[in-house]
């Protein structure tokens, strides 16, 4: 270099050694975060308003449009559409439509609207029996009865119990045979308690006398306190047995000769 005052420092302007990253061109904000405007490529992780579209208007199916598979195609109906030549039709000629005739002012009459826009009493009207009911015999008041409260034969009210005495029947009784008549030991003597208040009844039973000195009592010599072990210590006590043997047989004394 000619001029070394130019430069300030001691870094001069030399080849780099590696690359860097000041030398190439970043992507800008084209890798930026999702947006979160509009329903194209949405931040899934904040919450999106609901959207709402407008679709067009369908139009009216027409004959050439070919129905589901649940029917029965033609065989000249294909994927393209109707296959064969084409075919024209003549129509008539569409009349004009008619113009509207509206309503004028004088044929509205808001002065018979009273009711339909303010509160009115209710109405009724007697009119005559229609046709229909000529035919039709109603009964009258006289044609119901009331039950009746008197007798055994009630409905609606509790009656007291009835009796009735009527006479004794000739036929089979005993005015036919007197054998027949039952003596006074047939009838069975019914306990006045069972019909009538019965007084309380008691029983004296035997008396029961406690024991006196005729009891067999133990006396002073029937027991024995120097035999009682069991309130007090108890020496070992053996005992010498004979020596014995299943097969000897048994002494004998007396013998008959």
């Amino acid at each position: 270099m000619p001029d070394t005052d130019v430069w300030v420092g001691s870094w001069r302007p030399h080849r780099p050694r590696g690359p860097i990253a000041a030398h190439y061109g970043s992507p800008g904000p084209k890798y930026a975060l999702p947006g979160l405007t509009g329903i194209s490529k949405h931040d899934p992780s904040k919450f999106k308003a609901p959207e709402y579209s407008f679709g067009i208007r369908h139009g009216d199916l027409s004959a050439e449009a070919s129905p589901g598979p649940r029917y029965l195609i033609p065989y000249n109906i294909t994927r393209a559409g109707r296959d064969g030549a084409p075919a024209f039709s003549i129509y008539s000629r569409t009349k004009d439509p008619g113009r509207f005739k509206g309503p004028g002012p004088g044929q509205y009459s808001p002065e018979r609207s009273g009711k339909s826009i303010f509160l009115s009493a209710p109405a009724y009207s007697l009119s005559g029996r229609s046709r229909d009911f000529r035919g039709n015999l109603t009964p009258g008041p006289a044609a119901y009865m009331l039950p009746s409260v008197l007798g055994p034969k009630t409905v609606a009210t509790t009656t007291a119990p009835t009796y009735s005495l009527c006479g004794r029947s000739k036929v089979g009784s005993f005015h036919e045979d007197l054998k027949k008549t039952p003596g006074p030991g047939a009838y069975k003597l019914v306990d006045p308690g069972i019909y009538k208040h019965k007084s309380p009844q008691y029983s004296m039973t035997g008396r029961n006398m406690m024991p006196g000195e005729n009891s067999k009592k133990p006396g002073p010599g029937a027991h024995h306190p120097e035999q009682v072990t069991f309130t007090r210590v108890k020496a070992p006590s053996f005992s010498f047995g004979v020596r014995h043997s299943d097969y000897i047989a048994p002494l004998i004394v007396n013998v008959a000769e």
